[in-house]
């Protein structure tokens, strides 16, 4: 009951502040309000087959099938919700985007039957400056979801690239070329599994982790991101 009227009192002079845009928020909540998560702009990819996120990798790469949740803009809510979840840590961004993923999935007769979740991995480099993977809270919320297991530490990035934010789409997969090899010790064989990202542009870094699960093994492999970029 004390610790409850402290949280009161508190709330009263320090309200939570929505993510997307600063308003103050209820007591119970301290992410996003109702009317930016029902903003949220929803890319419907997940019950579309040939999407615009499957035909990225067409002639590329041999991929199941492929959806993000959101659509990613220059400046907008998703942006600042990525930008949240990647550098302040704010690690309820990747649960509340795994639950509503996960629901799409859960609905959908494209993603049945998944066995695993693969998140794109971290240079241990990176990993160890910035703290966490950003992927880490969003696949395992999905993976409780959907009931299956999240393999953190399957896939290892070998090589610290340069950031891809500023790259053509050439430049992206020369950075990415070689990058990533697969833990040898744990079998994937005929599995279906789910391979997940924050936000897709080219394609390169998710190509490159598909091209190295698929060297050794037999697998189907389908994608998942949060937030797709057509215009970058």
């Amino acid at each position: 009951m004390i610790k409850t009227n402290l949280n009161n009192l508190l709330h009263l002079f320090y309200p939570n502040t929505c993510v997307g845009c600063s308003k103050n928020l209820s007591f119970d909540n301290d992410l996003i309000c109702i009317y930016c998560q029902h903003d949220l702009p929803h890319a419907y990819f997940t019950n579309q087959k040939n999407n615009l996120l499957e035909q990225v990798f067409f002639g590329k790469t041999n991929i199941k099938c492929a959806t993000s949740l959101l659509l990613f803009e220059s400046e907008g809510i998703v942006k600042k919700l990525i930008h949240e979840l990647k550098y302040k840590r704010n690690q309820k961004i990747g649960v509340l985007f795994g639950e509503l993923l996960a629901n799409e999935l859960k609905k959908s007769k494209r993603f049945q039957n998944l066995d695993c979740i693969i998140p794109v991995p971290l240079h241990p480099t990176k990993l160890k400056k910035r703290g966490y993977n950003q992927l880490s809270k969003f696949g395992d919320t999905l993976a409780k979801k959907l009931e299956i297991p999240f393999l953190e530490n399957l896939l290892i990035k070998k090589n610290s690239t340069e950031t891809q934010t500023k790259k053509n789409k050439y430049a992206r997969l020369k950075n990415t070329e070689h990058s990533f090899e697969f833990a040898e010790s744990f079998s994937l064989e005929n599995k279906n599994i789910l391979l997940i990202d924050d936000v897709i542009t080219t394609g390169a870094t998710l190509e490159a982790c598909a091209k190295e699960l698929s060297k050794k093994q037999h697998m189907d492999i389908s994608i998942a991101t949060i937030a797709y970029a057509s215009k970058f």
